[in-house]
């Protein structure tokens, strides 16, 4: 009771004072390392309340969609990445401190985990259903009262990430393209061409022009 009560406390005030840091950093590449900080710490806080499933969710689509929004602002603005790698220096400190932090709490939830104090307290609806993980409860009312609203739901992220695929998306003038539409309607008149070479006197590279 007392490492859990402590990992509480210590994930929590980590949560808040990441989350503050977020909005008052200057610096954009900061606000991305304290928000991951502040979702790593809110995945700790699920884990120590049985819900693992939720944990993970949040490690892997928030953690990964902060990254790729973070890259899909730099497409956007058209960053020098030659320049942005010659500062990449300035954030390694920071980024080895949030990292240290991260590898102390998954140190401190992995004894809590083991020493069953994270299940022991667990309650609510899919922690009473003992003969059913917590994963397999979620799923089992995700894909049953809620399937239509999971499909529409996938259904508009489909449409952003097309969406963000377009608006990045920038045609250079002296690259190659591949044109499929003229490819598909070519025919023998414009996908070959016979030439006229008198018997002896062989092909010149100019004939193949």
């Amino acid at each position: 009771m007392l490492l859990q009560g402590l990992a509480f406390y210590l994930l929590a005030a980590t949560a808040v004072i990441g989350a503050l840091l977020v909005v008052t950093a200057r610096n954009p590449v900061h606000s991305v390392l304290w928000l991951i900080l502040a979702f790593f710490s809110s995945a700790g806080l699920f884990v120590l309340l049985g819900a693992e499933f939720l944990a993970m969710l949040l490690v892997v689509v928030y953690v990964g969609a902060v990254a790729v929004l973070f890259l899909f602002v730099v497409m956007m603005l058209d960053v020098d990445f030659v320049r942005l790698r010659e500062g990449f220096a300035r954030y390694l400190p920071l980024a080895i401190i949030i990292a240290g932090v991260l590898l102390a709490e998954m140190i401190m939830i992995s004894l809590v985990v083991v020493s069953g104090g994270a299940a022991a307290d667990a309650t609510g609806p899919v922690a009473a259903t003992s003969e059913m993980s917590n994963v397999e409860a979620i799923g089992r009312v995700l894909y049953t009262d809620y399937v239509y609203f999971f499909q529409a739901a996938g259904i508009v992220l489909l449409i952003a990430m097309i969406g963000a695929i377009v608006l990045t998306l920038r045609h250079k003038p002296h690259v190659k393209r591949q044109d499929v539409v003229r490819q598909v309607g070519r025919d023998a008149k414009t996908a070959m061409e016979v030439k006229s070479v008198p018997t002896g006197a062989g092909v010149t590279p100019e004939d193949l022009v």
